[in-house]
Formats: structure tokens, sequence, C-alpha cells
């Protein structure tokens, strides 16, 4: 089991997982979604080719419309 930090929040993971994984665990499978690891900005084309690891910290922000 993975312990993690998703935007300033404790999660966890059953098992080690790309990124694209986790984010379609945690519902967030926002095609316009921004993320970043350990402060590191991950471009989408590596969502599914990055392997999270315990410890990790993960910010992942979605658009917000309004006007």
């Amino acid at each position: 089991m993975l312990t993690l930090s998703l935007n300033n929040e404790p999660h966890t993971l059953p098992e080690p997982m790309s990124l694209s994984q986790a984010m379609e665990h945690w519902g967030l499978c926002n095609a316009m979604a921004a993320a970043a690891i350990n402060g590191e900005f991950v471009p989408r084309s590596q969502y599914t080719t990055v392997t999270l690891h315990d410890g990790d910290t993960i910010d992942i922000v979605k658009p917000v419309g309004g006007g």
C-alpha cells in the first residue's frame, strides 16, 4: 500500500500505479487536469508512464469556468 499526499490531503493506493491509473482511481479523469509530482510538472503525455511512489506529493488542478 502506498501513502501519499493529493492536493495536501493524505491518500492511499492499494498498489503502485501510474499517475493516469491513480487519477482514475480517485475519480479525477478530466482531460483538462494538470498535474505535478513533488513540485515537478508532468506533461499529460507522460501520465500513463509516470509511476507513483510511497511518500509522493501530487498536486492536480482542473480549470474553473466563470466570468
